[in-house]
């Protein structure tokens, strides 16, 4: 049976704090220094109930993903140390980041064999021998197979996660879902178990013929579209949303690397154009573009977990990947405790809580959605000069201690408790009549501004 600790929190469900979730949406990706296996490569294998709620590591719900046969890679590389524990990885700490990656190798298949059992203690404690007093020894379950999915993270504080690289966290209930010359090894688990060694390698979907799924997560809308793709051929190592006529890179939503962040086709807008770059940065399907709209369940906020998105397409058709027989597919027991997603609170309905004017505009706020210790807002510039701005300039002051701890469609400055917010290059022609609007998430007890000045330029 595996020992595995509680894991730390998955951070970056939409459901997760999202004073903390924006602030990991702008680290750079910086490149894992445990290579990613295209050959086999042999490493302990331990087992996990299932996924988190509402999402797995890699931003899906259980649900949704393609297979129940499923894995975890490791998030750190950081052999007898179990106090590291920042994710994603920053750039500047890319020597502790394990071939999880960040999240870029979500939704890449694995093919799984079964190796040598261990006849001593395999307990994973950190900085411990693996099959203490014991052996690793073949047996006849040697050589059973499986392909699985990567759905989920380790980042425990046991040697498991921590001290070997090519560790895989397999889906308990797969254990005895391995076949061997055409017949399945339904009694691997648990006598014959013992955390054995595994040796694995990426491999293209087994027999990918169709095509990806995308949908939003929970508490995403019009100013916070943040959508996972799955269905994926190869894996996902980027998207890229279109907007004001141009493609721009959506940001990563933490190290869930199936989920991102996008942009409508125009600022605020409900409609939605994207394209993807698989596990060997190619583009998908040749540059295939996916065109969708925020469904009607969404048009506050999306209240699920996870609501499919429909979607239309141009660009080049998808091909199918070079085929990999599945092998048959199964089935739960006390080990690695899931722990539990924090909620985001229901979105406040749009309220005004402050205006001014000045220099031909004026400025509104709007709370569009409030959490325990923070908000998001969306301010609106309308010019109600005759003639049109080249650019323009809102400016506030908190009444407390908070903080911007992101915001999008303004480039935003903070000096203490003063906010100035400047447009765009996109944003910064506003008509006569005209307006334009920005949105920021703030931290902090949530108190309404008490004044928003406004000029153009």
């Amino acid at each position: 049976m595996c020992a595995m600790t509680k894991r730390l929190a998955v951070l970056g469900a939409a459901g997760a704090c999202a004073a903390l979730l924006v602030a990991y949406l702008q680290l750079p990706a910086a490149e894992a220094t445990v290579p990613p296996p295209a050959a086999p490569v042999t490493g302990n294998a331990t087992y996990f109930d299932g996924l988190g709620s509402p999402y797995g590591g890699c931003g899906l719900p259980q649900a949704e993903l393609e297979t129940q046969d499923f894995v975890a890679l490791n998030v750190f590389d950081t052999p007898g140390d179990g106090s590291y524990n920042t994710r994603p990885v920053p750039p500047a700490m890319a020597d502790k980041m394990g071939v999880w990656d960040n999240g870029r190798n979500c939704g890449r298949w694995v093919q799984v064999k079964i190796a040598d059992y261990c006849t001593g203690t395999n307990d994973g404690a950190l900085g411990q021998p693996f099959c203490r007093n014991g052996s690793w020894t073949a047996d006849a379950y040697n050589g059973g197979v499986l392909n699985m999915l990567v759905a989920d993270s380790c980042a425990d504080t046991n040697a498991w996660c921590r001290d070997d690289p090519y560790h895989l966290d397999l889906s308990k209930a797969s254990l005895n879902r391995f076949s061997k010359n055409g017949s399945t090894l339904g009694d691997l688990y648990p006598n014959h178990w013992n955390n054995r060694h595994v040796a694995w390698n990426f491999i293209p979907a087994p027999a990918y013929s169709g095509d990806i799924q995308i949908g939003f997560l929970s508490g995403a809308q019009r100013w916070w579209p943040a959508i996972a793709v799955s269905r994926l051929p190869n894996g996902i190592h980027g998207v890229e949303y279109y907007a004001d006529g141009a493609w721009r890179a959506a940001q990563p939503n933490g190290d869930m690397g199936q989920s991102f962040v996008i942009g409508g086709t125009t600022s605020g807008g409900t409609q939605f154009r994207i394209r993807a770059r698989d596990a060997a940065d190619a583009p998908l399907f040749g540059g295939r573009e996916y065109s969708f709209a925020l469904p009607d369940a969404c048009s506050a906020q999306c209240g699920q977990a996870y609501t499919k998105a429909t979607y239309t397409t141009t660009g080049a058709s998808p091909s199918v990947s070079p085929s990999v027989s599945v092998s048959p597919s199964v089935s739960v027991s006390p080990s690695r405790s899931v722990s539990p997603s924090a909620s985001r609170s229901p979105s406040v309905s749009a309220s005004v809580s402050a205006s001014g004017s000045a220099g031909g505009c004026t400025a509104t706020v709007a709370v569009t959605g409030s959490w325990n210790d923070g908000y998001q807002a969306e301010v609106t510039v309308r010019n109600t000069g005759t003639t049109a701005s080249t650019g323009w300039t809102t400016a506030f002051t908190f009444p407390g201690t908070q903080r911007i701890a992101s915001s999008w469609n303004a480039v935003t400055t903070q000096s203490g408790t003063r906010v100035t917010a400047t447009n765009q290059p996109y944003n910064a022609v506003i008509p006569p009549a005209g307006t334009t609007s920005w949105g920021m998430v703030v931290t902090g007890q949530n108190q309404p501004l008490t004044a928003v000045t406004c000029t153009l330029r």
